[in-house]
């Protein structure tokens, strides 16, 4: 019959012993002799480089036998408004959440909890930003995904922190970290740049009942973004809608000949009646176009045909202008040869230099008053 029973513990375990399944105490690392006529021995064995304890009864474990564990386990317990960072070594490893229980083992590693109280501060502080914001250097582990919200807030930009669907703050450029637990935590940015929105594509009637397709440009940026996020859940989508809204009432006031003759004062139109509204609700518009003004295809032959017509009738001006101001040259001419026959002489004889410049020989008879004498006669009948 045997009395005694040895177990070997190795350097990196300890064993908690149980006889009739009644905890007895804890083996550490070596050689032991058990009796075993007392009972039956369970051994449970734990890799102690684990650090952490882990044990489906835990806390029972903790609670009734303290005066046999306290020396191999140590226990830090957290209220449902703390959270725990776990240092090993003086490295940080892990998150605990609110109302976790942890348990280590003893003189294993340099093991360390900071609790930290996020009831009313839920906001991490810089030094830990790099660290939880990044994921930690060991491990990484889930718990941290969900404890914190990491953010970056570019430059040119505001972050909007709203807590639990409430806006608290402005963020300016730069990196924050927020907790969790507890809590719902949205960050939104805004983008402070001049933006542009484009209406392409509109299909509206004019005064004349012409349809048109028309594209609008307006670029514009965010003056109060604390207005914008209180009183707009998508901005864009409201600077698109006031855009086009108004696009439709400035074209449906005029006729298609006043859009062609003066499409800046389309632009002026829309500008002045959406620049209050836009100011109303935090955004500044910078300025506001109208890109093109497509006409439908038989409009455009219509219209092709007009202009035809006209830039021929200016040309008929101008010829018959032209004709009116030679004929009124030829008549001063002639007038002045009428009563001037040395002139008269002098235009003969350069219609003579003309015609030889064109025959080989001319013959000329009864000297120079011969040529061309008196081929030129005025006469007021």
């Amino acid at each position: 019959m045997l009395l005694w029973k040895t177990i070997d513990i190795a350097d990196s375990q300890k064993a908690l012993m149980y006889r009739r399944n009644r905890f007895v105490g804890v083996l550490g690392p070596g050689r032991h002799r058990v009796e075993i006529i007392s009972g039956d021995i369970k051994l449970e064995t734990y890799d102690v480089t684990a650090v952490e304890f882990e044990h489906k009864n835990t806390k029972f474990l903790l609670n009734t036998y303290a005066d046999k564990l306290s020396d191999y386990l140590d226990r830090v317990e957290l209220t449902d408004t703390q959270v725990g960072l776990i240092y090993r070594d003086r490295h940080l490893v892990d998150v605990l959440a609110p109302g976790s229980l942890y348990v280590f083992w003893k003189d294993v590693e340099d093991v360390r909890v900071d609790v930290i109280d996020i009831d009313a501060n839920y906001q991490i502080d810089e030094k830990l930003i790099g660290l939880l914001g990044r994921g930690l250097k060991i491990g990484a582990s889930k718990e941290v995904a969900r404890a914190i919200s990491y953010n970056e807030v570019p430059d040119e930009h505001v972050g909007l922190l709203l807590v639990n669907g409430k806006l608290e703050k402005i963020l300016e450029p730069g990196s924050y970290g927020f907790w969790k637990y507890n809590r719902s935590v949205v960050v939104k940015l805004l983008d402070m740049r001049l933006q542009v929105a484009e209406v392409n594509g509109q299909e509206i009637l004019t005064k004349d009942r012409v349809s048109l397709r028309i594209n609008l440009s307006a670029s514009y940026r965010i003056d109060s973004p604390e207005i914008v996020a209180l009183k707009l859940s998508d901005y864009a989508g409201f600077i698109y809608r006031e855009l086009q809204l108004r696009l439709r009432e400035a074209v449906g006031t005029k006729t298609l000949d006043q859009l062609l003759e003066d499409k800046d004062s389309l632009n002026t139109v829309i500008a002045e009646s959406v620049r209050d509204k836009f100011k109303e609700y935090g955004i500044v518009l910078q300025s506001v176009g109208v890109k093109d003004i497509v006409l439908p295809g038989d409009m455009k032959v219509i219209l092709n045909q007009v202009v035809e017509a006209q830039k021929e009738a200016e040309a008929n001006l101008i010829k018959r202008r032209e004709e009116t101001q030679a004929m009124r040259s030829l008549h001063n001419t002639a007038k002045m040869m009428e009563n001037n026959p040395t002139l008269l002489r002098l235009k003969e004889l350069e219609s003579l230099e003309r015609v030889t410049e064109r025959i080989d020989k001319i013959s000329v008879y009864g000297g120079l008053d011969g040529v061309l004498n008196d081929l030129v006669k005025l006469s007021p009948n």
